[in-house]
């Protein structure tokens, strides 16, 4: 660019350009050692040019600052680590696409206040993970058009007196636009402060399924069996299986949260344009970065590799009373006002659990002392395939609802 706009002469542009790839390749190949001395790796890669080109690396940082430098540089790895965290994510979806197309049939206790409240297709209830994880997919590929911008020429703050072309360098590097303000080029931190915050969002989405996967997998849920891999025994008690790596999902939650409220106080009192506070921004941020990524990493096979325990999910179903709904319903639907089918059934309720039966182990007669309404046809509504069946409504549970919605999910994986 600087030789494009007359500032470098060409036969220096092209000597700096020689002697960056020299060391790039130096770099790669893990033969430079950065010196502490120089500050930072800027200075630490003209110091390597001057030692390879001679003088002429002075020329190098003619109209920029580090400041626009390492906003360019935090640009350019978010633009990046963003597109690599929707793939990740993609792949943990279809981890839990697959696991849902096996399990439309099968069925489990749906919960509400963790006591359980109706049967649902276990399809169903993974699905919930999809669209949470489709948000923050959505939310990632949002946010890329804040990062996807160019704060390289903004210089310290000002600008520069020099005649450059930030467009040019934008182009040069794959940014999508520039900032029109070059005080706010070099003091801008919003977008890391989005990632972080829908990083935030995501770790939390994460954090409750691997809750879920922890109680699910309890001896006394038994609903599902994790892979050895992603487990470990006890030091002392031979019979332990712990589920590691959904409880160290959970806890690395809570560091994301952190970074994400450490970088919203570094920025509260900062007045423009370029602080040294500012430096507070890498560390929460490539943390961040790396915990969400391995996560994703790890969830996806964790998830892949899941034995779900479909004859104990079944008896969760059948022994409990999860079909009362279904029960006012069949009143409702014979002719009485729900809230006083609601009310009978509770009474019904009570009675079996004082004779320590479930609904469908009640005789006609017993249910007929409750309502002269119920018929035999009373076990049929009340069967868990049945109740589940008949959730047709948009984005139910029903079999057929479940069908619709994996493959409008199948729609929404990118890769």
């Amino acid at each position: 660019m600087l030789a494009d706009c007359g500032i470098l002469a060409p036969e220096d542009a092209e000597k700096i350009r020689e002697g960056l790839q020299e060391i790039l390749k130096q770099v790669e190949e893990g033969k430079i050692t950065w010196d502490i001395s120089q500050e930072d790796i800027h200075m630490n890669i003209e110091k390597l040019l001057h030692d390879t080109i001679g003088p002429t690396a002075g020329k190098l940082h003619t109209a920029r600052s580090r400041n626009d430098q390492v906003a360019t540089d935090m640009h350019l790895y978010l633009k990046g680590k963003v597109q690599e965290l929707v793939q990740l994510l993609d792949q943990v979806q279809r981890s839990i696409l697959d696991q849902a197309a096996a399990h439309v049939h099968t069925l489990v206790p749906g919960y509400t206040h963790l006591q359980r409240a109706q049967p649902i297709s276990f399809a169903h209830h993974l699905l919930a993970y999809f669209w949470m994880f489709q948000r923050d997919k959505e939310r990632f590929t949002e946010s890329l058009k804040r990062i996807d911008i160019s704060p390289l020429g903004a210089c310290a703050l000002a600008g520069t007196a020099f005649p450059i072309d930030r467009h040019l360098t934008a182009r040069l590097l794959g940014f999508a636009a520039v900032y029109p303000n070059s005080i706010d080029a070099v003091s801008d931190r919003d977008f890391i402060v989005e990632f972080l915050s829908n990083s935030a969002m995501l770790m939390m989405h994460i954090s409750r399924l691997a809750e879920e996967l922890v109680i699910w997998s309890s001896q006394e849920f038994q609903l599902v069996e994790l892979d050895d891999a992603y487990c470990t025994g006890s030091s002392i008690m031979p019979q332990k299986k712990n589920p590691d790596v959904p409880e160290l999902l959970r806890g690395k939650t809570g560091r994301v949260y952190g970074n994400l409220i450490a970088m919203l106080t570094v920025l509260k009192g900062l007045p423009l344009a370029y602080n040294k506070d500012l430096q507070e921004d890498k560390e929460g941020m490539f943390d961040t970065a790396d915990t969400v990524t391995r996560s994703l990493r790890i969830l996806a096979p964790l998830l892949a590799t899941m034995k779900v325990n479909t004859s104990a999910m079944l008896q969760a179903v059948a022994e409990d009373y999860a079909n009362a709904t279904d029960a006012a319903d069949y009143l409702t639907n014979k002719g009485m006002p729900f809230r006083e089918a609601h009310e009978t059934v509770g009474r019904l309720i009570r009675h079996a659990i004082s004779s320590n039966k479930y609904l469908s182990q009640l005789s006609l007669e017993e249910y007929r002392q409750f309502s002269p309404l119920f018929d035999t046809d009373i076990y049929q509504a009340l069967d868990p395939q049945a109740v589940v069946a008949r959730r047709t409504s948009y984005a139910g549970t029903s079999p057929e609802e479940v069908r619709k919605q994996i493959e409008l999910a199948r729609k929404k994986c990118v890769t």
